[in-house]
């Protein structure tokens, strides 16, 4: 066992320890049914649709914010929207491709936009043929394709659904409706939201449940405008499939089985599941401009840091018009994947660090039977060659480097801190991770 020493075990070292209460029915089956995902740390999120084809540009100008609220920020009408289906032809769409490119990042599941806020659905709907089968000249179910390829690759799928805002339906509801503010186009006639639930997103969520191989996720978003009916509606769909997880974007409050940070990592770990859904520049659908991209080096300690404190990273790419992953995202996945290669095992299936704060990087643990292992990540190296890792009173079995087991590390204690003294080896500059046993 290993245990922190601190002012609180200091006071609390004689008293008898009180035993975890034991779990209930309940809880065993909801830890079972998360296990897979709290086990895989990494997702890829892909945000496509219609938006790509602007790709953040609208009559020859640039529309600030993210590309796939470009109808909204634009604005643009429904019938000018609609027209942009004529053309939206992704010949260049390679569904094993994608899969291959998540698998090698180290990603162990999928999360892609089947319906976004347009309302244009991106798999072959019979519920509205405002569809890319019906509506483009693409004649193919990319959806389709993904979960087989994804089927064949061992790589769990998930299905983003916007079930509140709709802008393309009467009935749908948009960023500003709860303000009570108009729709931005005066020639769609609104309607009461339920027609817009019963007509069309519950005929659509049971097509994405039934015909895609099985969902493992069922992921919703922005609940602007949604009443606690439509929710139970939606809700009592998708418990006709016990094993598939939602998160907590239905309706507010809803909890869902995961919650889902966006854009910002906890500052500390949550009591609860949850997921960090982050881009790798600006937008999450295609913005041919957004030049804005974080470095390969800060999404990998970012992975780390979320990982350390018992989260998942869900990492978003906006795919092109044509269907193309653009080359600055998959210089990175590829890059975070070289990475991975050497050091998954100090992510995949690991819990959150013991350790309140570290100065040199980050902590990831993982019990080995009887013992634990401590993933020390070390984003930089002390001046001095000594790691010191505070607090720390255990029985020291090894200490090595997880990418060269070969490779040992002297120890010592001093002054009920552990003292890890670095060899002359070259140490990743991204962040190293020394195994302590």
């Amino acid at each position: 066992m290993i245990f922190t020493l601190g002012v609180l075990f200091l006071i609390f070292s004689c008293t008898p320890k009180q035993q975890e209460p034991e779990k209930d029915e309940a809880t065993i089956k909801q830890d079972q049914r998360m296990e897979w995902w709290r086990d895989a740390r990494f997702g890829m999120f892909i945000h496509w649709g219609l938006y790509a084809e602007p790709a953040g540009e609208w009559n020859g100008k640039q529309v600030p914010g993210i590309s796939e609220w470009i109808m909204a920020r634009a604005p643009i009408s429904v019938k000018d929207y609609e027209k942009i289906a004529e053309n939206f032809n992704p010949v260049k769409y390679d569904a094993e491709a994608w899969v291959k490119l998540a698998k090698q990042a180290g990603m162990k599941y999928i999360v892609i936009t089947s319906k976004h806020h347009d309302g244009f659905a991106m798999f072959h709907s019979k519920a509205s043929k405002y569809n890319i089968v019906d509506a483009t000249p693409f004649d193919r179910d990319p959806l389709k394709e993904l979960a087989d390829a994804c089927e064949k690759n061992g790589i769990r799928l998930g299905f983003y659904y916007s079930q509140a805002q709709d802008w393309h339906e009467p009935g749908g509801t948009y960023f500003n409706i709860e303000q009570g503010e108009p729709h931005w186009d005066p020639d769609l006639v609104r309607e009461p939201l339920m027609n817009y639930i019963n007509e069309k997103a519950v005929p659509q969520v049971k097509e994405i449940l039934e015909n895609y191989n099985g969902l493992d996720i069922l992921w919703w978003d922005t609940p602007r405008g949604m009443t606690e009916e439509a929710a139970q509606v939606l809700q009592d769909v998708a418990d006709e499939y016990p094993d598939m997880l939602t998160n907590n974007r239905l309706y507010r409050p809803w909890p869902g089985d995961f919650t889902t940070p966006e854009q910002h990592v906890p500052p500390t770990g949550l009591d609860y599941d949850w997921e960090v859904c982050m881009t790798m520049n600006t937008s999450w659908g295609y913005k041919w401009y957004d030049e804005n991209w974080k470095s390969s080096e800060s999404l990998i300690q970012m992975l780390v840091d979320i990982a350390s404190k018992g989260g998942n990273l869900l990492l978003n790419v906006g795919p092109t018009a044509e269907g193309l992953i653009p080359d600055s995202s998959v210089v990175r996945l590829k890059q975070i994947g070289l990475w991975m290669q050497q050091n998954g095992e100090s992510i995949y299936g690991t819990n959150a660090s013991p350790f309140f704060k570290l100065p040199w990087g980050r902590c990831t643990t993982k019990e080995m039977g009887a013992g634990t292992l401590l993933y020390l990540h070390v984003f930089d190296w002390p001046k001095n060659g000594v790691l010191r890792v505070p607090g720390l009173k255990t029985r020291i079995k090894d200490v090595f480097l997880l990418s060269n087991p070969n490779q040992k590390f002297a120890w010592k204690f001093e002054d009920d801190d552990l003292l890890i003294h670095a060899p002359s080896v070259i140490f990743d500059p991204v962040n190293t991770v020394v195994v302590l046993k």
